[in-house]
């Protein structure tokens, strides 16, 4: 056997692993998202949806790395970068349900089973979907020395992280205080943006798009489906339209809200002068 038949049986060998990682990443993702489901529709509780999302976020980010069997040094740091994401955005979501007491996404679904299990199964689309890339480098045997790509794409990373965090803790601070009931937020990063949240979600998951990239051949390439996929979903269909709506029933009324509108960019922020 030539050296040249050699390789490329390696390199068929190395794709049936990778393609079986990613169907055990895949059927471990609907399933646990089916188990929420059965208990949520039992209980009629959407409180822990969005936890069981970025729990599966981490849980997949690590499996594919044991089952990937290589560890190198992208792969830990992409790994811990999504362990990051899921436990502060889970957490901070969960601490929110449990003192709003429920989520406005579900009012007319958590009585009906069968609208439950769609929203449960799509949750489990985006998971996998947006993991994409970080699933396929965790899959990946072949190491490449770290290089501009990993480093800007754990820079954009960084901002993305930066910025949602930011503007999750001042909407939650906004909202807590007394003298603010009833008024909506344009202060701090929400005077740049009226979604500065998603806006960093969406840097996030490009940055570590651009890192996994590194290593990517051929089709792969088409991972970067991943971060237009979050930008879709949140730009126009469960994110920022509902949000929208919601915000111009409550204050569309009002001279100062539609002044913010006006002047303050829906999603990517711009400096003011």
């Amino acid at each position: 056997m030539t050296g040249a038949q050699i390789a490329a049986l390696l390199a068929a060998l190395q794709d049936m692993i990778m393609g079986s990682t990613l169907a055990k990443c895949a059927l471990t993702d609907l399933g646990i998202q089916w188990a929420g489901w059965a208990l949520a529709a039992a209980f009629r509780t959407e409180k822990f949806y969005d936890l069981a999302g970025s729990g599966t976020f981490i849980l997949l980010a690590h499996l594919s790395r044991i089952w990937g069997g290589a560890s190198h040094t992208r792969q830990k740091v992409q790994t811990g970068l999504v362990t990051a994401w899921g436990f502060r955005l889970g957490t901070f979501l969960f601490l929110r349900i449990l003192k709003d007491g429920h989520d406005r996404r579900f009012n007319n679904v958590r009585d009906s089973p069968g609208t439950f299990f769609v929203y449960w199964t799509v949750q489990a689309v985006w998971v996998f979907m947006t993991l994409l890339p970080t699933l396929m480098l965790n899959t990946e045997k072949r190491n490449v020395p770290l290089g501009s790509r990993d480093y800007i794409g754990w820079t954009v990373w960084g901002i993305g992280f930066a910025a949602e965090a930011i503007a999750d803790q001042q909407k939650w601070l906004f909202k807590r205080d007394p003298d603010n009931a009833g008024k909506f937020i344009q202060s701090g990063l929400w005077g740049y943006s009226r979604h500065p949240n998603y806006f960093g979600e969406i840097l996030q998951w490009s940055g570590l798009w651009l890192s996994a990239s590194s290593v990517m051949q051929g089709p792969q390439y088409l991972s970067v489906v991943s971060p237009l996929f979050v930008w879709f979903l949140l730009r126009y269909v469960s994110g920022i339209p509902i949000l929208e709506k919601q915000a111009m029933k409550k204050w569309g009324s009002q001279a100062a809200f539609q002044d913010y509108v006006k002047n303050t960019p829906l999603l990517w922020p711009w400096p003011k002068f």
